[in-house]
């Protein structure tokens, strides 16, 4: 039983980290771009208690795919709302993405000059927690990026498409959000997150020759 359990147990720092990375970079776009609710709200940290939101950790622990607390902004702060709203929406997923590599290149520092180390139990588990940390934060990049509220995407594609786009996301979001929920608790999401997740993972592996 413990066995079955252990790889949830080893991803556990993973989503903690990417979590944190995540929101943390909606908090710091936010700030710097003259926003300072997050600030007030105590969302400036990369203390993983002040990101979490109980039922997206679960679904991070449990099926692979969830989402933090959502940093709270005031655009009317910003100098450029549309245009600021967009970088804020998109430093999560940056600050992700930049996560993903750093430990990418950990563990191509780790496997070429200490290899031996990956030949022990506790090597194994170490290396399958790094990994983690660079799947989780792939997996929190692009399920982000869905353009689906109150993902990341569905801001980026809003402030872009203009009025229309907005009145529709406006209409309908209580229906969306349920969908995504619906997907979220049958597994689907996964069919259609997972190709480009494995994609991104593997070509970063690539890139830099790990392995």
């Amino acid at each position: 039983m413990f066995e079955s359990f252990l790889p949830k147990l080893l991803s556990l720092p993973a989503i903690l980290i990417g979590i944190s990375i995540h929101e943390y970079g909606h908090a710091l776009a936010a700030v710097k771009l003259g926003d300072d609710t997050p600030l007030h709200q105590g969302r400036l940290t990369l203390n993983p208690l002040s990101h979490l939101d109980p039922f997206g950790f679960l679904c991070l622990l449990l099926v692979g795919f969830g989402w933090a607390k959502p940093v709270m902004i005031n655009p009317r702060n910003f100098k450029n709302p549309k245009r600021d709203d967009i970088i804020v929406s998109i430093a999560g997923v940056t600050l992700n993405l930049v996560t993903a590599v750093i430990f990418v290149l950990i563990i191509k520092v780790l496997v070429s000059n200490y290899r031996s180390i990956f030949n022990t139990n506790t090597g194994q588990y170490l290396l399958i927690m790094l990994y983690s940390v660079v799947q989780i934060n792939i997996v929190l990049m692009v399920f982000n990026l869905i353009p689906l509220p109150p993902l990341d995407g569905h801001h980026i594609l809003q402030d872009l498409g203009g009025r229309r786009v907005y009145q529709f996301y406006h209409q309908y979001e209580q229906y969306i959000r349920l969908g995504l929920i619906l997907l979220l608790l049958t597994g689907y999401i996964g069919k259609i997150i997972g190709p480009p997740v494995y994609t991104i993972t593997s070509f970063l592996f690539t890139l830099f020759n790990v392995f």
